[in-house]
């Protein structure tokens, strides 16, 4: 079995091993899929090396900020996935969904109590790093956190990088190790595990698992739970089957368009993953897998720059080149920032340079404005922007350049830059299936200056912070199709 390097693997308390435990337990948080998963290939190494079973407990909580039948629905699709897959490979799932806030409090401890290990995902953003350590100094027994977000472990770089073209001079030095070492595309292939057949008394009377209704977010069942119900599911299925299938389409028909298409509002040449990944149903390795067995491309075609220049760098054509960057460079960029600033989300995280500019600029008068109510209804002047929420509302996405221009305008119409974040972090993360993200708020601030620089000319409100307009943008590109597609209801 392929190993895992040292720095994924992290122990969250100083408690030891159970030397009688029953079986290992694989806490899944955030890489909820069964293959290319760095946090189950160990807890499988660990329970064969003990002769143990392996138990997988997947929770989906109620009451978290934002909580509502899209996100619920996506994660659920993921676990009737995951029912199927354990089930075929004689491991036991428990789907555990909370019927209301806190009523799944003391499931883990009550788990942990005849576990030998407990494996936990590590991840650096929304509440799962305080709910990791909370629920690591309750328990007796040791947790570890292992790390499967990312090519290189997040926590390896020891700074965060003002731009890009830094971390992607850092990668450039230091990332080829991280190459030899993939996670297992199915790490229970091939292992014989006993089977886990009794669990601790009385907790699955307490804490009942997920309904097959449940597991298929069948309508009624979610209408049960607490939730925001104005934002409903969306067409895209979550979970590791529909991921692939996403992935293996992008890779045929979307790839070879990448470079030249992909910032055409009404083109389909992005890849669309992005809630696959931020739900972990598919892994930034299994992307990465995909798009290099395509190219038929291995590690040593890597240049020796340092350069810091993306072109040429992967030695790949331009779409490859391009959907790589953005893959590795800036995805890998937000899970830096957030593992090392624990303040990632809010504005003092700002350069400098950019808090200056708009603190300097935050009275310039504001030739419209609107509240937050009006812009999440698409009720602005601006008949892009109106599309571009409508698609976010719609379908819980916007189109990656759009998005951009949908961020600058809610800072020119908003009467603060901090009231402006506020209301996309508001926005983003409410209707956004691919929402509270490292990447997330890679986007959000970088509307703000993160990881940008001064622009010139120096405008009112914007100060030097980049400027985007949607007249620019209409010039640029054809809109009239994706302004047609998301326009208003009749």
């Amino acid at each position: 079995m392929s190993s895992i390097q040292a720095p994924r693997l992290r122990s969250v308390n100083d408690r030891p091993e159970q030397k009688d435990g029953a079986f290992v337990l694989y806490w899944m948080t955030a890489a909820r899929r069964p293959g290319w998963n760095f946090a189950l290939q160990r807890a499988v190494r660990v329970a064969e090396r003990k002769e143990l079973p392996l138990v997988v407990l997947e929770g989906l909580r109620a009451g978290y900020r934002w909580a509502s039948p899209r996100h619920h629905a996506f994660v659920l699709q993921g676990m009737r996935d995951h029912a199927e897959h354990f089930a075929a490979r004689g491991v036991r799932y428990l789907p555990y969904v909370e019927p209301a806030p806190g009523a799944g409090r003391g499931l883990l401890a009550a788990l942990a109590k005849r576990a030998a290990l407990v494996v936990a995902d590590d991840w650096p953003c929304f509440f799962l790093p305080r709910m990791l350590t909370r629920a690591a100094a309750e328990l007796d027994v040791r947790v570890e956190a292992v790390d499967a977000a990312g090519i290189v472990p997040f926590r390896v770089p020891e700074t965060t990088f003002p731009t890009a073209y830094a971390f992607r001079r850092w990668l450039q030095k230091h990332l080829r190790p991280y190459f030899d070492e993939p996670p297992l595309a199915d790490p229970l292939d091939g292992v014989r595990l006993p089977r886990a057949d009794a669990l601790p008394r009385g907790v699955e009377s307490r804490w009942p698992l997920a309904s097959p209704a449940l597991l298929a977010a069948e309508p009624a069942e979610l209408a049960r739970l607490p939730l925001d119900r104005a934002v409903a599911p969306v067409a895209r299925e979550g979970g590791f089957v529909a991921g692939r299938r996403a992935l293996a389409d992008f890779v045929r028909r979307r790839l070879p368009r990448y470079a030249e298409e992909r910032s055409e509002p009404a083109g389909d040449a992005s890849s669309g993953l992005s809630p696959w990944l931020h739900y972990g149903h598919v892994s930034v390795h299994e992307v990465l897998a995909a798009v290099t067995a395509r190219e038929r491309w291995t590690p040593q075609r890597l240049a020796s720059t340092t350069a810091g220049k993306k072109e040429g760098w992967w030695n790949l054509d331009a779409s490859a080149e391009a959907f790589l960057d953005e893959l590795v460079t800036w995805r890998e960029l937000g899970f830096n920032f957030c593992a090392r600033r624990p303040d990632y989300d809010r504005y003092e995280s700002l350069p400098d340079w950019a808090r200056a500019t708009l603190d300097l600029h935050a009275q310039d008068p504001r030739e419209h404005r609107y509240t937050r109510d009006e812009l999440e209804s698409s009720a602005t002047h601006d008949p892009l922007w109106n599309a571009a929420q409508r698609q976010l509302a719609r379908e819980g996405i916007i189109h990656n350049y759009l998005r951009m221009l949908w961020g600058k305008k809610v800072l020119e119409w908003s009467p603060s830059p901090q009231a402006a974040l506020e209301t996309l972090i508001e926005l983003n993360n409410r209707w956004a299936i691919d929402g509270r993200d490292p990447n997330s708020y890679s986007g959000i601030f970088w509307v703000f200056g993160r990881y940008d620089r001064p622009w010139a000319p120096e405008r009112k409100v914007f100060g030097s912070i980049r400027y985007m307009s949607s007249q620019n943008t209409a010039r640029k590109f054809d809109v009239e199709p994706y302004l047609e597609r998301y326009g208003p209801s009749t």
